[in-house]
């Protein structure tokens, strides 16, 4: 048992790890979040604010709020392409304010956005394996940095 333990928190430190190297703006964060898991937080003013977490399974959830839209937009285009949630032709950085949803019955998971009238989005993407995550959060910390330079 005592293998096993030592295998799974190294398996959560080294997903945590890699959320890091994909959005440096993550911190260690307690309490836990319902995922019951280890949870990392950020809030970056003009950019927005969120948490990454673990459940007991092993899978990842992401869940952010008052993100430029434009940047979700591209992110997401980089990474499913465009019109998988229905927003449109033009991608989420174009969509109208609603909400968009995909549940996946394969893998139980679930992904949420909602863009808002103000140019920014919230999403949350929940029950995805830890790749689908730290790619997702790689996509989105490109996008924000060229909003930044910009």
């Amino acid at each position: 048992m005592h293998d096993w333990r030592m295998s799974w928190d190294g398996q959560q430190l080294a997903a945590q790890e890699a959320f890091t190297a994909a959005f440096p703006a993550l911190d260690q964060s307690d309490p836990r979040c319902r995922c019951f898991g280890p949870t990392q937080r950020w809030d970056r003013p003009g950019e927005g604010s969120g948490k990454v977490c673990l459940d007991d399974h092993g899978r990842a959830t992401a869940e952010f709020e008052d993100v430029p839209k434009e940047a979700l937009g591209k992110a997401m285009a980089e990474v499913w392409g465009v019109g998988w949630f229905d927003e449109g032709a033009d991608g989420f950085a174009q969509a109208e304010p609603g909400q968009y949803s995909y549940e996946d019955e394969q893998t139980y998971a679930e992904y949420h956005v909602d863009v808002l009238e103000d140019g920014l989005a919230s999403f949350s993407i929940s029950y995805v394996q830890i790749e689908d995550i730290v790619t997702i959060l790689n996509a989105l910390e490109e996008a924000l940095a060229e909003n930044r330079a910009a």
